[in-house]
């Protein structure tokens, strides 16, 4: 064997190591995505949770975001300030999430149930009415995205889930 033979043979167990490497390295990132893409969608989760658990827990918070939904007129200037802010709150969530989606950190499945919890609340009469007055908190992406949403055909959110047991 020449030394032009043992070049060319070392030159190709080279190529073959290299894109070998090359494959490797596809697969890693290709995990690494995966679970990036996992605990993202595990913090949108988490974020909506911490948003809406005071509502569980406190009962005083709840009555404000359920009557605040619909009909802010029902509440004491206190109680709108308190439900504007948890409005914003659950809106950035939703931002948030938005902008997961749009980075492609989401899959499609998921968003559509978060874009669909989404048009129930914005349609709400108390957050529409923020909506109105605050757009500017929010990205400009994220202001068309809610802009350009259409409304249910039927309102669901916890302030009318029960019919005629929400006044209670």
């Amino acid at each position: 064997m020449n030394w032009d033979a043992i070049s060319a043979i070392s030159q190709l167990i080279g190529s073959i190591a290299v894109v070998l490497s090359v494959l490797y390295l596809a697969l890693q990132v290709h995990r690494s995505t995966r679970v990036a893409k996992l605990a993202t969608q595990d913090a949108a989760a988490t974020a909506m949770r911490d948003v809406t658990k005071p509502f569980m827990e406190n009962a005083e918070l709840e009555r404000i975001w359920r009557v605040g939904l619909e009909d802010l007129s029902a509440l004491s200037v206190e109680d709108r300030a308190r439900f504007f802010h948890a409005t914003y709150q659950f809106l950035k969530a939703f931002e948030t999430i938005h902008f997961h989606y749009v980075y492609g950190m989401m899959d499609k499945e998921l968003w559509d149930g978060w874009r669909g919890l989404l048009r129930h609340y914005v349609a709400a009469p108390g957050i529409a009415h923020y909506w109105k007055l605050r757009p500017e908190v929010f990205s400009e992406r994220f202001r068309k995205f809610v802009n350009r949403l259409e409304p249910p055909s039927e309102q669901r959110t916890v302030g009318t889930l029960f019919g005629d047991e929400r006044n209670s």
